[in-house]
């Protein structure tokens, strides 16, 4: 069984993840020849405050 785990900065919308969990689904099944029902994706929303770039905290930037 494939997993997937997605992170990102700051907030999604219900549509923006369902939308992403199709896309990747759909070429995760076909790139790896199992079947799309197999396919586990794991979406994280973390603060910006919570991540640093170049020594900076996402939200100070």
């Amino acid at each position: 069984m494939p997993y997937v785990s997605i992170r990102v900065a700051g907030k999604l919308s219900r549509e923006q993840k369902k939308n992403i969990a199709q896309g990747v689904t759909k070429v995760i099944a076909e790139e790896a020849n199992k079947p799309e029902s197999s396919v586990l994706i794991f979406i994280d929303e973390e603060q910006q405050e919570n991540i640093a770039k170049g020594g900076k905290l996402l939200d100070e930037q």
